[in-house]
């Protein structure tokens, strides 16, 4: 995965950085592991009479839930079944090849992505989006193991970036935005009185691509960028799980902000990082990339869509 800073000196030599690809999969696994767990919620207990309930209306002319789930199906289904095969393929893979991933290793990325790559829209909790740094860095092993990289060339690569590896504070940080004081003193209440902030967010927020996923503003930090100063000073004297007041915004709106997750501000040592780099820089010696569907064959997969 890359994780160089927005602004990343310019002196650094461009033979240095690292590709961007792994952490390009990374974000798509997570989009399409949010649409599954949508997915999840449709199907859940579902009875026969869920077919023809009314979900909307045009002219009188009912559009039913049966409908509307094969439109998404058509759409995002094979999307969203694909991403879930590759998870199961990889941790086959895992099993087949003898290869840990440890939590320590997930905590070392999840923090170089969320501090260093800045914002990570994906509505996704924490532990989904640890599932998905899992998948992704065994990916990363098997394709690397059998690749040769000197111990210099790892020291070197530390000692050229070792600004990259200081990791700055970050907050996973969920707002409801809305209009009039009035109206986020209404959803304080609401919240307070037991509602669910990500269903109020979806509900009540007129920030709509944040609303969409419960709140979500992904992990931000005073280095974020298009997200309003008042918003980061709350998140930086929030506890974890605890709901702002509402906040005066720079625009006349009003927000009411919690914090799902912090990560504390820390300098990792060249033996934290060591296999981190040295899988990064195997990764650039690989002709091309290589995604999980090239190992369908190996695992016998198989899907609905028929052969991949």
């Amino acid at each position: 995965m890359r994780f160089n800073r927005p602004n990343e000196p310019a002196s650094v030599p461009a033979k240095r950085r690292l590709k961007t690809k792994p952490l390009i999969v990374l974000l798509g696994i997570l989009f399409a592991t949010n649409v599954f767990w949508f997915f999840h919620w449709l199907l859940t207990d579902r009875s026969p009479a869920l077919d023809t309930e009314e979900v909307a209306s045009v002219a009188g002319e009912p559009i039913t839930r049966a409908e509307w789930m094969a439109a998404m199906e058509q759409q995002v289904g094979r999307d969203v079944l694909e991403e879930l095969v590759n998870h199961r393929v990889m941790e086959a893979a895992a099993d087949e090849h003898g290869i840990k991933v440890t939590d320590k290793e997930v905590d070392l990325e999840l923090a170089l992505i969320t501090s260093i790559d800045g914002q990570q829209h994906s509505g996704l909790n924490t532990e989904q989006t640890r599932k998905q740094i899992r998948s992704e860095l065994i990916l990363e092993k098997v394709l690397t193991k059998d690749v040769v990289i000197k111990e210099s060339a790892i020291k070197k690569y530390f000692e050229q970036n070792e600004t990259f590896f200081h990791v700055l504070p970050a907050y996973r940080t969920s707002v409801i935005i809305s209009s009039t004081k009035k109206e986020a003193e209404q959803v304080y209440g609401e919240i307070k009185d037991g509602s669910t902030f990500s269903a109020l967010a979806k509900e009540r927020s007129i920030d709509l691509s944040s609303g969409n996923l419960g709140g979500d503003l992904g992990y931000v930090n005073d280095k974020t960028e298009d997200v309003d100063p008042k918003i980061i000073e709350a998140v930086e004297k929030l506890k974890k799980d605890e709901v702002s007041k509402p906040v005066a915004l720079k625009n006349d709106t009003y927000a009411i902000i919690t914090v799902l997750e912090k990560i504390k501000e820390r300098d990792f040592t060249y033996s934290e990082v060591k296999d981190h780099i040295k899988r990064q820089l195997a990764l650039e010696q690989l002709p091309e990339s290589v995604s999980p569907e090239a190992f369908w064959k190996e695992f016998n997969a198989e899907w609905f869509y028929g052969k991949k």
